[in-house]
């Protein structure tokens, strides 16, 4: 999402940005994951959406 609130689109949609509490939290629902567990994908893998869901599946796959 971009720092503009008004303006949504496919942009909006590719990266996670940490320094904004409403995507966090829009990110943390939609990924259905805790703030650390997010904020510990984003550093691991940046902040494009499709990298931090593939890192997140990965961590489930090892933990199962």
């Amino acid at each position: 999402m971009s720092d503009d609130t008004t303006k949504r689109g496919k942009a909006d949609r590719t990266r996670i940005n940490t320094r904004q509490a409403f995507e966090v939290r829009h990110w943390t629902k939609t990924l259905g994951v805790t703030k650390q567990t997010l904020m510990a994908a984003v550093k691991a893998v940046g902040p494009m959406v499709k990298d931090v869901k593939r890192y997140l599946i990965e961590k489930i796959r090892a933990a199962g």
